[in-house]
């Protein structure tokens, strides 16, 4: 029988797969993928990798192989107008460290994020099983037996879901969501500029989202552009020279020509939360449970946080010797993490409904408010740690730095 068996083979489901297996070596930890062997080395977006998250990753053993690619974020700037605005005025300006002297986020390519991660897998003896899926599963008394794409019949004490934000197995689960649609969408593509950035991201409010910027290594900047949906669709699927202008518009020319060096693509932007993390034998971690708006760049994190959580949950049951997949001690996890989602998840919706409009009077008060912060060091200083994400008490060892 299998100790856990994680479905999904992105950046959540294999940290959690080395997390457990560095924590305790002898538990029977599988991953199952549905996507193509190859198929990771051809994502082309990269991610905000907070301190918290660099420091879990840093205990895991992977940081370092991770490191030569990643950019830190050493400023972010913020601003407030339109997209035809010739100036931007600054409202909001966050400088500084996340604490021991090391920058709050890093931009990772995921491509660097994953490879490290399913080289550490390989290191530790867990299995990658690409191009099969769980079809179904049926949780029992003391395993949930599950039924894979390919045939195979397998039992574990724990399935753990890491499907994405449509998840399957969240559905076969009859776990209900709190969602909505935004009608927005967010076109991500990579772009490479004249000038260095050095090290400063970006966020501009314009009407239809907010249009950021993040920096990548050899001068080069992540692009997350929100757009109405139908807008997205017609320009990234339109014409080179149309969707580079659009593209100048927002981006200005503070940093010398640009050229598109990236695949486009639109994603569809909601909020999905998840009303359940857990059932008997199963739970859900990463976009499977959460869905939320890139307005905070928080999305990676949050599915950090959740590996960090369920792998203390996990491997701490274990040491007292009880039963890893029962409903009691999976209630630890969720107890843990349903709160720190949800409240994050309201202020990413708040946020994106504040700053998604041209309404007059809300944009003199949001830039009124952006402005008291500026002037406000402490109150700059405690937004500086929640984006390190290292402000919270009661977090999981793992994003403190300290093994489970």
């Amino acid at each position: 029988m299998i100790d856990v068996l994680i479905a999904g083979g992105g950046y959540v489901g294999l940290s959690l797969a080395v997390s457990l297996k560095k924590a305790a070596p002898h538990l029977d930890v599988r991953v199952v993928d549905g996507a193509p062997e190859d198929a990771w080395k051809r994502d082309e977006r990269a991610s905000a990798v907070a301190l918290a998250a660099e420091r879990m990753l840093d205990v895991l053993g992977v940081w370092n192989a991770i490191k030569p690619e990643a950019e830190p974020i050493l400023r972010m700037v913020i601003t407030d107008s339109k997209a035809a605005d010739p100036v931007r005025p600054v409202f909001l300006t966050f400088e500084g460290d996340g604490g021991e002297g090391r920058p709050f986020a890093h931009m990772v390519p995921n491509t660097a994020l994953v490879g490290a991660l399913r080289e550490a897998c390989g290191e530790l003896g867990i299995p990658i099983r690409q191009s099969t899926m769980v079809e179904r599963f049926a949780s029992g008394d003391h395993a949930v037996s599950i039924s894979l794409a390919d045939g195979e019949e397998v039992e574990a004490r724990l399935l753990v879901a890491c499907d994405g934000v449509r998840s399957k197995l969240r559905e076969a689960a009859g776990i209900k969501v709190v969602e909505f649609d935004y009608g927005q969408s967010g076109i991500v593509t990579t772009v490479e500029h004249e000038r260095p950035h050095n090290g400063t991201a970006e966020e501009h409010f314009l009407p239809a989202g907010p249009f950021a910027t993040l920096p990548l290594k050899n001068n080069r900047s992540s692009l997350v552009w929100t757009e109405n949906a139908v807008d997205a669709e017609r320009l990234v699927k339109g014409d080179d020279f149309l969707f580079e202008v659009e593209l100048e518009r927002r981006f200005g020319h503070k940093l010398g020509h640009l050229k598109v060096v990236g695949g486009r693509r639109a994603f569809p932007l909601g909020l999905t939360l998840a009303r359940e993390f857990v059932a008997p034998r199963f739970a859900l971690a990463g976009d499977a449970a959460h869905g939320i708006h890139p307005i905070s760049g928080q999305g990676l994190n949050l599915g950090f946080k959740d590996v960090a959580a369920l792998a203390e949950t996990i491997v701490e049951a274990d040491r007292l010797g009880l039963d890893i997949g029962s409903l009691a001690v999976l209630e630890r996890y969720q107890t843990w993490r349903r709160f720190d989602t949800f409240r994050m998840g309201v202020t990413t919706d708040l946020l994106n409904r504040l700053f998604s409009n041209d309404i007059t009077p809300v944009r003199i008060a949001r830039d009124i408010g952006l402005g008291l912060v500026d002037r406000l060091p402490p109150l700059k200083n405690f937004f500086i740690r929640q984006a390190a994400g290292v402000a919270s008490r009661g977090d999981p060892r793992l994003l403190a730095g300290e093994p489970i």
